[in-house]
């Protein structure tokens, strides 16, 4: 078998409004903007990604900023909420943090033993924040005012809405996570590993309604795979399932696998390298367009087409020079 797949990689997502994405993601819940590319099959809008202050795998959240797209609809075969770790101490300075930016907040009750904040973004994606008593490390961001000890540890998991979840769990398992708990028609499998995003609920749906894609929902998550050799290796091993896995494709920052598993959610399997840092400086992460070589001789017309952006911290540092 390959080597174990530790846990997700990144999330991606959909929004509406790209400089409203920013805003909420940086200013109120804390992420480094780490990337400004492009969605590769789609060069005329922004492909964001949002983490650590390294962008480190687990902390990864990306999205396709598509302007003016519909709100999308939540259904079976999609990830209906994202979970972030932070501290459990930190819930009420975090509760406090969400109002005060005129988001509202609920508290979701204790699952699997765990404090649950529950929040939607601006365009109505479920985020949910898991109170940890025993919180992994940090890199914490250098354009965030949150205090490093309470700031996101990275991802705590996602929920899968499903309208079964018999073959997805034995997709998961082959995957390397176990079940390992169930509450209600919510049925947890962890990784054995201890890391960011090793966590993947089901929530069973005995009376399905199908979602549709749009803004405020999930496009796939994905999972990590420590080396090149190891996601070939898992791309075999899949297809054997069986499963209908892509060819490797080279997405700049890491290179990918995806394939839909049977409850209808796209997975993928992403290589934990190059990194972010693979064409400009961690101190600098985010601040221009980056796009692949490939994309370079039809610069001046993406630029024209996408919607200019502020970065929130140097829009602060402006106003305060």
């Amino acid at each position: 078998m390959p080597e174990p797949i530790v846990g997700l990689h990144h999330v991606t997502a959909i929004a509406s409004d790209p400089q409203r994405n920013l805003d909420f993601y940086c200013e109120v819940l804390g992420l480094r903007f780490v990337k400004r590319t492009v969605n590769f099959d789609d060069p005329g809008s922004y492909h964001f990604y949002f983490g650590d202050d390294i962008g480190s795998p687990g902390s990864i959240l990306t999205f396709f900023a598509w302007p003016q797209v519909p709100r999308g609809r939540v259904g079976t075969g999609e990830t209906s909420a994202l979970a972030f770790s932070v501290p459990a101490s930190s819930l009420h300075f975090w509760e406090r943090r969400i109002l005060a930016a005129g988001s509202p907040v609920d508290h979701a009750g204790e699952r699997f033993g765990n404090p649950v904040l529950s929040l939607g973004d601006p365009d109505g994606m479920r985020i949910e924040l898991v109170g940890s008593d025993n919180p992994l490390p940090i890199v914490a961001s250098r354009t965030s005012d949150i205090p490093a000890e309470y700031a996101i540890r990275g991802f705590d998991g996602v929920t899968l809405c499903e309208a079964g979840f018999e073959f997805t769990a034995k997709v998961l398992e082959k995957m390397g996570f176990a079940r390992a708990g169930q509450e209600e028609n919510r049925i947890r499998f962890v990784s054995s590993a201890t890391a960011p995003g090793n966590r993947i609920d089901i929530l069973v749906q005995p009376q399905p309604v199908y979602g549709h894609m749009g803004a405020g929902t999930v496009h796939h998550i994905a999972f990590r795979a420590p080396s090149d050799s190891a996601q070939l290796e898992w791309r075999e091993v899949l297809s054997k399932v069986p499963l209908n896995v892509t060819s490797v494709l080279d997405r700049t920052y890491f290179h990918s696998i995806y394939f839909r598993e049977p409850g209808g959610v796209l997975f993928e399997i992403a290589t934990d390298r190059p990194g972010f840092a693979f064409d400009e400086p961690v101190e600098h992460l985010g601040e221009a367009l980056k796009l692949p070589a490939w994309l370079e001789e039809r610069r001046a017309d993406i630029e024209q087409v996408l919607l200019p952006i502020e970065l929130p911290h140097l829009r602060k540092e402006q106003a305060d020079a």
